[in-house]
């Protein structure tokens, strides 16, 4: 006999990979800051910029031309779901900055910029791990629009939040400057597993 609401502690593989605070989600809720831009594969472009000079660009065609990554990852929101296993793919971090020829990136931080004129700080060294990645597609397939295709960033150990959707560029900049949601309460950070979702926190 179980009494109504409780089921035990949840199996190990779940309460060893669920932030605080979070719940496991089974599908993928749909969050953005406003309306999904639609965007075609010959308008967009990826840019990485120190302050406001470029450094380096590519077309489509030509990012499709970098080297490809896959990753299996758990994502967290700061909306408090959380989504095991999914696999991406793209173009790591560190492979954009190789092939733009920046052995020795020009400064620490970091803004994501997407074409719906969101932005997010990201320090340089969350992006040079094996999982940070600019992302064209989810589950081996390209990514949907309402999921920040036909790019999104992707840095999976930081709320989703981080993952700015429509990614169009990284751009170095002197200090951790706040992005979009940063300039309205969310954390400078933003780490799950110590629940760093607001200023604060």
């Amino acid at each position: 006999m179980v009494t109504r609401g409780f089921e035990g502690r949840r199996p190990t593989v779940v309460a060893g990979r669920l932030p605080p605070g979070q719940y496991l989600a089974h599908d993928f809720p749909v969050l953005s800051a406003g309306p999904t831009p639609r965007l075609r594969l010959a308008d967009w472009s990826f840019t990485l910029k120190h302050g406001p000079r470029p450094l380096a660009r590519w077309s489509w065609a030509e990012f499709g031309e970098l080297p490809r990554s896959e990753i299996k990852t758990d994502i967290h929101c700061v909306t408090k779901w959380s989504k095991f296993d999914t696999v991406w793919a793209g173009v790591r971090v560190a492979d954009l900055l190789a092939a733009a020829g920046l052995a020795e990136p020009p400064t620490a931080f970091v803004l994501a910029h997407g074409f719906d004129g969101y932005s997010t700080n990201v320090p340089l060294a969350d992006l040079m791990g094996e999982q940070a990645m600019v992302a064209t597609h989810y589950d081996g397939q390209p990514l949907a629009a309402e999921h920040g295709g036909p790019a999104r960033l992707l840095v999976p150990h930081l709320y989703f939040w981080k993952s700015a959707k429509w990614v169009n560029g990284l751009q170095f900049t002197e200090k951790d400057t706040a992005g979009f949601w940063e300039n309205r309460g969310y954390h400078i950070y933003g780490d799950p597993w110590r629940e760093q979702r607001f200023t604060g926190d």
